[in-house]
């Protein structure tokens, strides 16, 4: 039997940032050959680790080089797995269906290269990736979530876009299967979170409703869980580009207090 998170091949890829080096992995989750992106800091020292989980859906939100060396030159190791089927990985993309097991694994990948901390990031779809990773894994040191998604039937019914995708992928419509759309929803486990989670969203998002941030914290109060809400009264999606390096380095100082 194969190994969860184990490494079978590592080759360099172009890095934007001269202090940052970048690799593409290609690891094994669940039997699945799956690929991603590692950046690590140039200058020796041991650095906390930072899964990146990347939002959209096959080529739309596919990790970029610049966005994982941002995070990188912010002190960490950081990690971004492309999950199943996107760039030559095996398998299919199922919006948070066993794909999970991709976020998960790369944990285990992560260690190879960095500290015993270890910080989940999820921007978009990467939200519900992000915590269904800490709810299925009791080594995470914190969980942030930007713009995140954490209710399946919402997405459906918000993203008219998405509608035709999700039907394929999760087999049918909220209507017809609903178990299908509760069973990528994180909300009903956030119980098993042990980190503490941070919720960044912007109320002019029309990508991911605010609603998925206050449902979530909703949860987690009830829960009794440690979370913090970081709300944007002027903002939409994508934070413009001073105000995202601004939210970046807040978020890593956050991350690197727990």
């Amino acid at each position: 039997m194969t190994n969860n998170g184990e490494i079978i091949a590592k080759r360099a890829y172009p890095s934007p940032n001269p202090a940052i080096r970048l690799f593409e992995i290609t690891y094994l989750s669940q039997g699945l050959r799956i690929k991603g992106l590692l950046a690590e800091p140039k200058a020796e020292g041991t650095y906390d680790g930072f899964l990146y989980l990347r939002g959209g859906m096959q080529s739309i939100g596919m990790v970029r080089a610049s966005r994982i060396a941002q995070f990188a030159a912010q002190g960490f190791v950081v990690f971004a797995p492309y999950y199943r089927g996107n760039r030559g990985g095996e398998g299919r993309d199922e919006f948070a269906g066993a794909d999970r097991y991709d976020a998960v694994y790369a944990v285990d990948v992560l260690k190879q290269f960095c500290n015993d901390h270890i910080h989940v990031f999820g921007f978009s779809r990467g939200g519900i990736m992000a915590l269904w990773t800490a709810i299925l894994r009791k080594d995470i040191t914190s969980v942030v979530t930007w713009a995140g998604v954490s209710d399946a039937t919402a997405t459906y019914w918000e993203r008219t876009d998405m509608r035709r995708m999700m039907k394929r992928v999760i087999g049918g419509t909220p209507n017809r299967v609903p178990e299908a759309y509760d069973a990528r929803t994180p909300l009903f486990e956030v119980e098993h979170i042990t980190a503490p989670v941070l919720i960044i969203h912007g109320y002019r998002d029309e990508n991911v409703d605010i609603e998925h941030a206050r449902q979530l914290a909703f949860f987690l109060e009830d829960a009794n869980k440690t979370y913090e809400t970081w709300y944007e009264q002027d903002y939409a999606h994508q934070y413009p580009p001073a105000k995202n390096r601004e939210t970046v380095r807040a978020l890593c100082q956050w991350m690197k207090q727990q």
